[in-house]
């Protein structure tokens, strides 16, 4: 990386988002300086599908050749690094990193995407992204025919339910306690004949993250194959908060059309402010970001030129 500290545009966050948002500023020949700690949350899912082009492709070989394309842009910089911190200027703001560097520009782009929360379950996590899932359409086909269930409570249970029977109608719910459907939710699964457990779960007994039981505090088990849950999350990067970005009710960066926060000349893109998570979407957003955060500075610039 050079030793410049100033950018028209920092991106805090360079995986599919970040390097979209890059590519397109790099053809416009703007000066550009990517962040990022290397920590994408699908670092454990082995395969992506549902992309053209890229179908069963690993997600870590997309990223690395999105940053080879990338890097051929000489105004395009890259830094492995931790944003830490940020401050506001007269001339737009300053970035702090984790190994103490300060970088400044007009610009922000944040593509930092989720931090799932895992539950208090031995070997979820483990599992996460390789089959323990959250989307059907990323990896529904490919488990189509293996022993599926659900495991979540309340309204996402019930989600779920009707969205897996596409792929696979012989399902069971396991709610991990008491269950927090409703009623008229609980009564229209049944209609379906799916089952609802509301064991405690202990663990899942694993080997290297492809789930085989769910083991339950009474120490009864259950044999399966894919588990489909979803987790609550937070944003993976507080400073868009810290710089005044409003978040929407369900945690995620409040955008406009263009991708832009409420904070003037600051955006954000990919999953932190959207909930599909999908490597196409993220990258499309990231394309929707640079037209106008470009345009806006041609703009600037010619208003600005005498």
């Amino acid at each position: 990386m050079a030793d410049n500290k100033s950018f028209d545009v920092i991106i805090v966050g360079g995986s599919y988002a970040g390097f979209s948002v890059a590519m397109s500023l790099g053809r416009a020949l703007r000066n550009v300086l990517i962040i990022d700690s290397g920590l994408p949350c699908n670092r454990q899912t082995p395969h992506s599908h549902n992309f053209i082009t890229q179908d069963e492709e690993k997600p870590s070989a997309i990223a690395e050749k999105a940053k080879k394309q990338v890097l051929k842009y000489d105004t395009v910089k890259f830094l492995t690094d931790l944003a830490v911190s940020r401050t506001k200027t007269d001339k737009g703001f300053e970035i702090s990193t984790q190994s103490g560097k300060i970088f400044s520009a007009k610009k922000l782009v944040f593509a930092t995407g989720l931090k799932d929360i895992m539950p208090n379950i031995k070997g979820f996590s483990e599992c996460w992204g390789i089959t323990v899932l959250h989307c059907p359409y990323c990896h529904g086909y490919e488990v189509k025919n293996q022993k599926t269930e659900i495991l979540v409570s309340g309204y996402a249970a019930f989600h779920l339910a009707q969205l897996i029977r596409n792929w696979k109608n012989d399902l069971t719910i396991f709610t991990n306690g008491k269950s927090e459907l409703t009623q008229e939710q609980t009564d229209e699964i049944k209609r379906h004949n799916i089952s609802i457990f509301e064991k405690e779960i202990t663990s899942l007994k694993h080997k290297d993250g492809v789930v085989e039981e769910i083991i339950f505090s009474d120490n009864s088990t259950f044999q399966l194959k894919v588990i489909y849950s979803r987790t609550p999350f937070e944003q993976h990067c507080k400073i868009p908060e810290l710089l005044g970005c409003e978040l929407t009710e369900q945690g995620l960066i409040k955008v406009d059309a263009f991708q832009k926060t409420t904070v003037d000349n600051i955006f954000a893109c990919g999953d932190n402010t959207n909930p599909l998570r999908a490597v196409s979407y993220a990258i499309s957003t990231g394309n929707i970001t640079e037209v106008l955060l470009n345009n806006a500075m041609i703009e600037e610039e010619f208003l600005r030129w005498q």
